[in-house]
């Protein structure tokens, strides 16, 4: 008898954020990721929509990773009912939980700070959730290992597949009846600074396949060099630079390869101050879970000496005061939010300073404003002239680039009967589109935000 598979797009659908996708099968409802969206206007106003499902019939959330554009809407997914289980490696649980329980320290003091000076529409304002709602959602987390099958019921099973985005992060394949459909989550790149190399999948006869980089490829530098030069300019001109980075991943990648630096005599002993609670907890599960990256023991301790890690607001402060030439990592990586905005409040508009982006920046924000040459940028209600020098390292990134994915792909024993693209914008999309089909002849299609389709199996 032939059955149906029904696929929802509730985000990561022709943009880079919200990642969500349900799958309705023989009674069984499961939920790929639940994340937030970022970015433009019309879709941060998505996150605060009821989703169009029933939302309490979900009985499980598979996990790819930790990331807050793949698990930052899962407080309020408990909010509109949900009941089930929240299911993903250790690592990506234990980054899962550091993410949530700062995004809600976020929005707690922004909401208090938008009502003391009363720049916000809303009054009063309110969190999007709060530590609570959070502390609720880690209590459904549960562990499950990678490689192995797990049984969901007599029609499905999933497995969690390392693909090296960060610490953690994996590709799921479920098998549903015999069919196999993969979701790739965000896959990383073959010899990274700090993770192991994607695996891949042998099989998928649905395939849905992150496009982040779909339609470029990473430029061949030696971030080393590069990285060693700004520094140097930076103490020439009696400066600061200020790094804006994601907290997981690309931050200890960050002092992993300062800290190389000055061991290979590259750059002098300038002070390092790295300004991100939440990066300071990431660092922690790397110290927890040794095998899923590929710093030693000696290397981390090393390193955590080297460079100073700020614990407290007042010793931001100081920093910004210390008039020495330095280093400042701080949260957040696409200037949404975070420490960095403290620094940048203070330093943007003094010309000695310089800000170097070194990662993804989506649509709409203040990191995509800045490296597109803005000379204002608003934060805490007001605009701030952008005086200071903005430069980029595009090569840090921990997504695979449109070869890296198209390799990737290489290894698929069998033709997928469809490839739906997702986790990119149309433009890296449609590109990717083509260059799949040009490569492997198979069919691919680009779902739009909310759409449905039904597979028979």
């Amino acid at each position: 008898m032939e059955s149906k598979v029904k696929i929802k797009f509730l985000g990561g659908a022709k943009t880079v954020t919200g990642s969500k996708y349900l799958i309705d099968a023989f009674n069984t409802s499961i939920l790929i990721d639940c994340g937030l969206f970022q970015g433009l206007k019309d879709l941060r106003l998505l996150n605060w929509e009821t989703l169009p499902i029933t939302v309490s019939s979900i009985q499980t959330v598979l996990l790819t990773h930790g990331h807050l554009d793949h698990v930052g809407y899962l407080p309020r997914l408990i909010k509109q009912g949900f009941k089930g289980s929240i299911i993903g490696t250790a690592p990506t649980l234990a980054i899962a939980e550091i993410i949530l329980k700062d995004s809600a320290k976020i929005n707690e003091e922004e909401a208090k700070k938008a009502n003391k000076e009363h720049y916000s529409k809303h009054q009063p304002a309110l969190p999007f959730y709060t530590i609570k709602d959070v502390e609720q959602t880690i209590a459904m987390f549960e562990v499950q290992v990678e490689d192995k099958w797990i049984t969901i019921n007599n029609h499905i099973s999933y497995r969690f597949k390392y693909n090296g985005h960060i610490i953690g992060s994996t590709f799921i394949e479920l098998d549903i009846e015999g069919k196999r459909f993969v979701f790739s989550g965000d896959i990383g790149r073959v010899n990274d600074y700090l993770l192991n190399d994607p695996k891949y999948p042998e099989y998928a006869d649905y395939l849905f396949l992150e496009s982040t980089y779909g339609d470029r490829l990473h430029p061949i530098v030696n971030i080393e060099d590069k990285l060693s030069q700004i520094i140097n300019d930076t103490i020439t001109t009696h400066g600061n630079l200020i790094i804006p980075s994601f907290a997981v991943e690309r931050l200890q990648m960050l002092m992993f390869i300062l800290f190389k630096l000055y061991q290979k005599n590259k750059i002098p002993n300038i002070p390092i101050f790295v300004d991100s609670p939440m990066g300071n907890n990431v660092l922690e599960v790397f110290k927890r879970f040794p095998k899923g990256h590929k710093i030693s023991d000696t290397d981390y301790n090393a390193m955590c000496q080297h460079i100073n890690s700020i614990t407290s607001y007042a010793d931001t402060w100081k920093t910004i005061d210390d008039p020495r030439s330095k280093i400042v990592i701080a949260g957040s990586g696409m200037v949404t939010g975070g420490r960095v905005l403290t620094y940048l409040q203070q330093l943007i508009d003094i010309s000695s300073t310089t800000i170097l982006l070194v990662g993804y920046q989506a649509e709409g924000t203040r990191g995509r404003l800045l490296k597109e040459g803005a000379h204002e940028i608003k934060f805490y209600g007001k605009y701030y002239p952008v005086k200071a020098s903005v430069t980029s390292i595009d090569s840090l990134s921990a997504h695979a680039d449109q070869k890296g994915l198209i390799d990737w792909l290489s290894h698929i024993k069998n033709t997928p009967k469809t490839v739906y693209l997702i986790h990119g914008e149309s433009t890296a999309q449609n590109a990717f589109r083509v260059k799949i089909k040009d490569t492997y002849g198979w069919n691919v299609k680009i779902p739009t935000l909310f759409e449905t389709i039904e597979i028979s199996i």
